[in-house]
């Protein structure tokens, strides 16, 4: 089942809590509803869901307008964050309670419906632990209760509000990874709620990524990473060094560092903050004085004041001439040990990736 969202808007007294969204989630995709606490993404899943009412706007599944129906007439499944299961019922009478409560609407007999615990517990990796109770099971596995709780009616939308907050970082890693690839496994259209970038990141095939209220950008993960489309999208996803510079005709200027502006359209004379993440840098022992293929020339000379090590990676604290701040660069640990990088020592740095906004972008932004 697709779902479509136009012109939503919600308010709560004087409080603007949802401003003109639009959206689509196709048939079968799993979306996120990304962003910072208080940006109303949980607002939003809770009126698809029919937990909220609208103040404008309107919610169609498939080409149905659903807005003013209520949440037992949607067929949804709902995860809520807490869970909420049953501690006095076993993981098979909690997964059954929907099913027994719509019984007598589908006609379910005891047999019918014990066939589709089995099946869901199946599903879910949790066919031995049908009799415990949810105090005795871990984080993950009362989140795989939960889930088939949600599905066991079969429903054609499937909405999850932070589902992996409560578990720990090593148990949330692997969860994910299985709900990834579950969700492919049923083809329930999808939506996860989550402040989490590396989540939304590593699971969803959509990101819908909101702040204030409104949507900031829609696309796919690689999208709204490798090229946001506002100074918030570009903090928010992650570490990121701002470079101030300036363009003069078409062409982007950064100390000694110089970018060709004219492949992304026309471009006025400006002071401008471009941002590249901290693996988006290339760190050299010696100044090269090459012009590679993307229309760059020129490298920035900078200065170790800090490094260390964690792992596989290196992190580099770099200070630039020109530059209010140092920037942070990240290296595979074993350029370092080929480059014998110290504290003191003088680099010379290649952006690989580069997003400029102009300064109204940075002022909204800031706002």
């Amino acid at each position: 089942m697709g779902i479509m969202v136009q012109n939503l808007s919600k308010d709560f007294g004087d409080f603007n809590a949802l401003k003109n969204i639009n959206f689509t989630i196709e048939q079968g995709e799993f979306a996120a509803l990304l962003g910072p606490s208080g940006c109303g993404k949980t607002t939003l899943l809770r009126m698809i869901a029919g937990l909220e009412a609208t103040m404008a706007g309107e919610i169609y599944f498939d080409q149905q307008n659903v807005t003013h129906q209520s949440a037992q007439l949607r067929d949804i499944g709902f995860v809520f964050q807490n869970y909420a299961l049953f501690r006095h019922m076993t993981v098979a009478k909690n997964i059954a309670f929907g099913l027994r409560i719509k019984a007598s609407v589908f006609k379910r007999d005891s047999l019918t419906i014990n066939r589709r615990v089995k099946e869901l517990l199946e599903l879910v990796q949790l066919e031995t632990l049908a009799d415990r109770y949810p105090d005795q099971l871990s984080g993950g596995q009362r989140q795989r209760v939960a889930l088939a709780r949600a599905l066991a009616t079969k429903p054609k939308v499937l909405l999850l509000d932070e589902p992996f907050s409560a578990l720990d970082a090593k148990v949330r890693k692997d969860l994910r990874r299985w709900l990834r690839n579950f969700h492919h496994d049923i083809n329930v259209t999808s939506i996860f709620v989550t402040h989490d970038q590396e989540e939304a990141l590593e699971v969803a095939d959509k990101i819908i990524l909101m702040n204030q209220g409104k949507i900031e950008q829609i696309g796919t993960p690689e999208q709204v990473y490798k090229k946001p489309q506002t100074a918030f999208v570009a903090h928010f996803l992650g570490d990121v060094n701002l470079l101030h510079g300036y363009i003069e005709r078409n062409q982007l200027h950064i100390g000694d560092f110089k970018q060709d502006m004219s492949t992304q359209g026309s471009w006025a004379d400006q002071v401008t903050i471009a941002y590249v993440r901290p693996h988006e840098i290339a760190v050299f022992k010696s100044l090269s004085l090459r012009h590679d293929s993307n229309g760059s020339s020129g490298q920035l000379v900078a200065k170790i004041m800090r490094l260390h090590t964690a792992g596989p990676t290196v992190f580099l604290e770099l200070s630039l001439a020109h530059q209010p701040k140092p920037i942070d660069v990240s290296i595979p640990f074993s350029q370092y040990q080929q480059n014998h990088f110290m504290v003191g020592d003088i680099v010379y740095l290649q952006p690989l990736l580069l997003n400029i906004f102009v300064q109204d972008e940075l002022i909204e932004f800031m706002i």
